[in-house]
């Protein structure tokens, strides 16, 4: 879990690995990052949780042993892109510290990225309104709310989206990362 600053190596890729609760603005930022580095003439994919759980990681539960299983597919597929020069950007949950360093221990050129929010902003943010229905008991294993969320410790990048745009942390993201804004 090496960060890297400035680009890589021609033929090796990197990963950069957002993680924080549902809601906390993974997706967007990787997805506002995805955009900026296409438009740059980068080779750039984007490994979104949702989507790998509907698409590589179906049947999957919500046990600490399904969330792994899915962790450790994202990883699988992030690694086998990166050794092929691109960069992938992984936006997903990743509850548990333990397997997100296994996992990016593992992987070429990896920065994880803590996208943090409170518990309070996120469930603002929740227009399916999930985090209303687990605090009031009514969904069993949601993370942060009845199930643990063990924030990174030392992560390469933390970025408070209750305190930031958008904007601002696609230029953190990229200073980070050494392409400049």
């Amino acid at each position: 879990m090496t960060a890297i600053l400035g680009r890589p190596e021609v033929g090796t890729g990197r990963v950069v690995w957002f993680t924080g609760l549902s809601g906390a603005g993974k997706s967007t930022l990787a997805s506002a990052l995805y955009a900026e580095l296409v438009a740059r003439g980068e080779r750039v994919e984007l490994l979104d949780g949702d989507a790998v759980r509907e698409n590589l990681s179906k049947g999957l539960g919500f046990t600490r042993a399904d969330r792994d299983t899915n962790v450790r597919r994202i990883g699988f597929v992030a690694g086998l892109l990166a050794r092929h020069g691109v960069t992938v950007l992984v936006s997903a949950i990743s509850p548990y510290a333990d397997t997100r360093r296994e996992v990016l221990g593992g992987l070429p050129n990896a920065t994880e990225v803590f996208v943090d929010a409170p518990l309070e902003v996120v469930t603002q943010r929740d227009v399916k309104g999930l985090y209303l229905k687990a605090l009031a008991g009514e969904i069993p294993h949601f993370t942060g709310v009845s199930d643990p969320y063990e924030a990174p410790e030392a992560p390469d990048l933390h970025l408070r989206t209750d305190r930031i745009s958008v904007e601002d942390g696609v230029r953190r993201l990229l200073d980070h990362l050494g392409y400049g804004a």
